[in-house]
């Protein structure tokens, strides 16, 4: 194996996690999460209804939205770019996976919007999104309990998700954006806090990876995420 391309931290370490709630004043939920020089603001507005064809259901609705502000990129990124297929699949990720961690028919006819807005880019906007959007939806949620308009939240257990790759057989946790265009395999790993599976998305760029392989950044990004739900909840207490 030739020599890491990851010097300033070990191959199994996060980039430094600062996760701010409260950023804004206008959404029940609002959180900047900084994960190394990638930061994210992610906000929950609540609305006391839900889509048309959820009416008279019993249960509610979590959606997401993603964009990367123009300034967010060493080049300026368009606003037009909202409306690309790489924007709607990662906004479809990230309401997929917060569904995930969400009783809907505890939710009741509640409407949970979650945008997440890239201030800056460095590797990982996508996993970083997720991690934070939950600490804004647990923040909403808990509005709502204070409100009176729930009896209790909603939420059935935490999310996190992070970024993995392979590097010549070496496993390396939360790319930066120098590690992930330079990484053999790019996999992005999302699971709840106690240890279930809720999406894997892994490419080999340009070969193939082994089952072992795969199993390995698994692992790694296991205990990844367990260290992003202590920062969840150190944030929270």
């Amino acid at each position: 194996m030739s020599e890491s391309i990851r010097t300033e931290r070990a191959v199994d370490e996060l980039r430094p996690v600062k996760i701010t709630r409260g950023f804004t004043e206008m959404t029940p939920g609002s959180v900047l999460i900084e994960m190394g020089k990638t930061k994210v603001l992610c906000t929950v507005s609540v609305e006391l209804d839900v889509p048309p064809w959820m009416r008279d259901t019993g249960k509610g609705w979590v959606t997401a939205e993603y964009s990367m502000l123009p300034g967010s990129g060493t080049e300026r990124i368009s606003r037009r770019s909202a409306s690309s297929g790489r924007t709607k699949e990662i906004q479809r990720l990230i309401g997929r996976s917060l569904r995930a961690i969400v009783d809907f028919e505890a939710l009741g006819e509640i409407t949970a919007r979650v945008d997440c807005d890239v201030l800056q880019a460095d590797g990982g906007t996508r996993t970083a999104s997720i991690t934070g959007a939950w600490v804004a939806l647990a923040d909403a949620m808990d509005s709502l309990v204070a409100a009176g308009h729930l009896d209790a939240s909603p939420i059935t257990d935490h999310l996190g998700a992070i970024s993995i790759g392979l590097y010549e057989g070496e496993v390396l946790l939360d790319l930066d954006y120098r590690e992930d265009v330079a990484v053999d395999v790019d996999c992005n790993v999302v699971m709840t806090g106690s240890g279930d599976l809720v999406e894997i998305q892994g490419t080999a760029e340009g070969g193939t990876f082994t089952r072992d392989e795969l199993n390995r950044m698994i692992d790694t990004a296991a205990a990844g995420i367990a260290g992003l739900v202590e920062s969840q909840k150190a944030s929270r207490s």
